[in-house]
């Protein structure tokens, strides 16, 4: 009782009208709703082969480090029941663009994170972040959400085998036989299945469903389709946490890429971290209550602030990115309301640590359904319902209107030019010159914001740099 009665006054459980049964319950409940990450986010960093790669040991347990970490910070800070942990989609860009494509080594692409880690928290510090969000058009914003959505969700199928390269067509249909491509397959429709009955964790059942059948048609049939470890029982169940990638992180990506295609990867990966972030707060304060009559969220400034360190601390910690969760509805939508719910969360991700072994056995294909998955849950920016939940004005007449040239274009080339070129800063490049271009051809100079011009040069240099001869 003494235990309840602490916890009552600290997190004024009474006065939010909930209970430590309660929360305990909805951060059990958000846990299991995102757990998914300890499984995924390793699976994505480890995948390239830079100098430097990253090891899956190192990875898992920064992942659960940094989420449990941050989260309790979070509860503790706001009494709010966010939950905070590496991000998908700049996972991705991590892996595949700044380690893959432009062959950072692992340090130098977490360094990327630092950096645009620190200037949102100083534009947060300096309560200019919502000045520097409203330079950018909504329809842009929606356009880099989705892109880096249908970049995850290509990843996906391209992991699961269900798309393969093809040097005629660049890319087809891949062969449905095999081992690894039915493990993606069952994964893909046992988690849809899930999804679609409404059970929690379904993202994570889907992964741990989809290593089990691959474990058992490994063990069957005999197949070396799997790299050696993997789909396999481990030796060892726990060992202790892997700190080693910890603090390694460098900014010697500004000399390799040269300062100008640094800023603007910094700049481009800022943005995508920065939109969503606002976005959450409210979705997820709406349904818990937390918005005033204005339909703001008192001291928004505090969790602003909090998930800005924590995209520090992910790229400190060799992490990627990490950012406050949609999923944390999960826990509200059972009546977690204060930051008790965040605590514990952070503590279950922490507990985790040990188990990293487990991570090393789970084949790609069986991750790939939640890439997939999850690709396509953030294309919902364009839908009404979450047009409804962050309480925007007409929200059913919000969708994009592509027949409209000012809109459609630019929003069209931003989601295209990510996926089919791996890289979300000529994604939104290609996306802000185009927004800039077509307003100046119409002659609507007074509706471009003075910051759309900056970076719509910007951008234009970066693209033109090598046929200028430029070394930057």
């Amino acid at each position: 009782m003494q235990a309840e009665g602490f916890l009552d006054r600290v997190f004024q459980l009474r006065a939010l009208g909930t209970n430590v049964r309660t929360e305990l319950i909805a951060g059990l409940t958000t846990f299991m709703v995102m757990a998914y990450i300890i499984f995924v986010n390793p699976g994505i960093l480890t995948t390239p082969s830079p100098p430097d790669k990253l090891p899956i040991s190192a990875v898992t347990t920064s992942t659960a480090l940094v989420a449990g970490i941050m989260t309790i910070a979070m509860g503790l800070a706001t009494n709010r029941a966010y939950a905070i942990a590496p991000g998908m989609g700049l996972n991705a860009v991590v892996a595949f663009q700044l380690m893959g494509a432009m062959g950072l080594t692992a340090a130098e692409a977490m360094g990327v994170i630092v950096a645009e880690g620190l200037i949102i928290t100083v534009l947060v510090l300096l309560g200019i972040r919502r000045y520097v969000m409203t330079a950018i058009p909504l329809e842009l914003k929606q356009a880099i959400s989705v892109g880096i959505g249908l970049f995850i969700l290509f990843i996906g199928l391209v992991n699961g085998g269900l798309v393969v390269p093809d040097p005629a067509t660049l890319v087809r249909m891949g062969d449905l036989r095999g081992v690894p491509v039915f493990v993606t397959v069952v994964g893909l429709l046992l988690t849809v299945f899930l999804m679609a009955r409404n059970v929690r964790g379904a993202l994570l059942w889907g992964i741990l469903g989809a290593t089990a059948v691959a474990i058992v048609a490994r063990a069957v049939t005999g197949t070396e389709a799997f790299p050696p470890g993997v789909a396999q029982l481990p030796s060892q169940w726990v060992a202790a946490p892997d700190f080693s990638r910890v603090g390694n992180f460098s900014f010697g990506f500004f000399a390799k890429l040269g300062v100008l295609t640094g800023i603007l990867v910094v700049l481009s990966i800022m943005m995508a971290d920065f939109f969503d972030t606002m976005g959450t707060l409210i979705g997820v304060g709406r349904q818990a209550g937390y918005l005033d009559e204005q339909g703001d969220l008192p001291q928004a400034q505090r969790a602003l602030l909090v998930d800005s360190l924590a995209a520090v601390a992910g790229g400190a910690a060799s992490a990627s990115s990490a950012t406050t969760y949609i999923e944390s509805a999960a826990g509200v939508s059972v009546g977690g309301r204060s930051g008790l719910v965040s605590v514990v969360v952070g503590v279950l991700f922490l507990l985790s640590m040990p188990f990293w072994p487990l991570v090393g056995i789970v084949p790609a294909q069986a991750t790939a359904p939640a890439l997939i998955v999850v690709g396509w849950m953030m294309m919902g920016v364009l839908s009404q319902a979450e047009a409804e939940a962050e309480g925007v004005r007409n929200a059913a007449q919000r969708g994009i209107n592509f027949t409209d040239i000012e809109v459609g274009l630019p929003v069209a080339v931003t989601m295209l030019v990510m996926p089919l070129t791996y890289n979300i800063t000529n994604g939104i490049g290609a996306g802000f010159i185009t927004w800039t271009l077509v307003k100046l051809f119409r002659g609507k100079t007074r509706e471009i914001h003075p910051v759309m011009y900056v970076i719509s040069l910007a951008f234009l240099v970066y693209f033109l740099r090598h046929n200028l001869g430029l070394a930057i």
